[in-house]
């Protein structure tokens, strides 16, 4: 379930060709195992419309299908197994498609998730405001809103999307003042994993920490489960999901006698497996902030010359090489979940 108080769900889209199912169907494992909640497939064609229900059969999460152009795509998608379908009624064709469309939905209660792009917005709306805004994409999306409504269904997620943050972020808040329908978050094309992370950062962030949205995506150009880890650290940053071991590490300076870049980034690596568990974890380079933040963490270790300190709870609990860091952390992490 989403919207009404629910959590906010991490959801994630494929981008092996939906028709493979063998290759669609390994790919959102991985994202399940990553964490994610929600997959979107694209279905441009009927074979991977008819593809759905295999792949449906082989995995655990609600699957959205994503369809643009042909209503065709949206009704045989939700007589295969889709879960949510993604739509623009502006561009699936007339008043009698989109009839026949929403008709299949409320048959089979089947939500419908309308998405407007900034990338796609009306000539007309672009006309009436100068330009693509905010106030376009947020009129465009309510039009879309009220075409099902009409019909007489109400089973709707609204997303509205742009690449421009301040834009994205201002039509979030236009639009949440307008319509009660669940909210689908989101930074479009954002970019690579440095630069769509920061954009998908501060822009979704925003949007959340305001008490908008209901599902996220962070939309990264590369291995979608590299999405699913950045929405988990902005949903843990924000204090709207505490499962997952959260780490923490310092920048490093010219007192840093341990190799810490790697040593914090194996420490992320590995503690990926451990999602369910709720720790803070301190990877520091000397003994200047080590310490503090070792008492404020669960977790922690404190670089030395070749060797760290490991902490529990602000408790030095032992003094290890350089190269037993790692498995002296992973044996602290298990031991405080219980784990042998």
């Amino acid at each position: 379930m989403i919207g009404g108080g629910n959590p906010i769900r991490i959801q994630s889209m494929t981008n092996t060709p939906t028709a493979d199912v063998d290759a669609t169907v390994r790919q959102i494992l991985r994202l399940e195992e990553a964490g994610c909640e929600i997959i979107r497939c694209t279905v441009p064609d009927m074979e991977s419309a008819e593809a759905l229900s295999k792949i449906r059969e082989q995995i655990h999460i609600p699957l959205v299908a994503d369809i643009h152009f042909d209503h065709r795509m949206a009704i045989e998608a939700m007589r295969h197994g889709a879960d949510k379908i993604r739509i623009n009624p502006g561009n699936i064709g007339g008043p009698e498609k989109i009839k026949a469309v929403v008709r299949e939905a409320k048959e089979r209660g089947i939500p419908i998730r309308v998405g407007v792009n900034s990338g796609s917005l009306e000539k007309e709306l672009i006309g009436k405001y100068g330009g693509v805004t905010a106030e376009g994409l947020v009129e465009s999306a309510l039009d879309k809103v009220r075409m099902i409504e009409e019909l007489d269904y109400g089973n709707i997620v609204v997303s509205i999307k742009s690449s421009d943050v301040r834009m994205c972020i201002k039509a979030h808040e236009l639009l949440s003042q307008k319509t009660d329908c669940p909210l689908h978050v989101g930074i479009t094309e954002a970019g690579t994993l440095v630069s769509g992370n920061i954009k998908s950062g501060i822009g979704i962030g925003i949007i959340l920490y305001e008490g908008i949205g209901d599902t996220i995506r962070v939309s990264l150009t590369g291995d979608p489960v590299e999405e699913i880890r950045s929405a988990k650290i902005i949903l843990r940053t924000l204090g709207l999901r505490k499962s997952g071991i959260e780490v923490v590490s310092c920048p490093t300076c010219g007192r840093t006698k341990i190799d810490l870049i790697s040593l914090a980034d194996r420490v992320e690596k590995m503690t990926a497996k451990y999602d369910g568990l709720e720790l803070k974890i301190a990877v520091m380079g000397c003994a200047v902030n080590g310490p503090g933040e070792a008492r404020e963490a669960d977790l922690g270790v404190a670089g030395g010359d070749g060797e760290g300190l490991i902490f529990c709870k602000g408790e030095i609990l032992r003094k290890v090489p350089e190269e037993q860091i790692l498995p002296a952390l992973e044996d602290e992490i298990k031991r405080s979940a219980g784990i042998k």
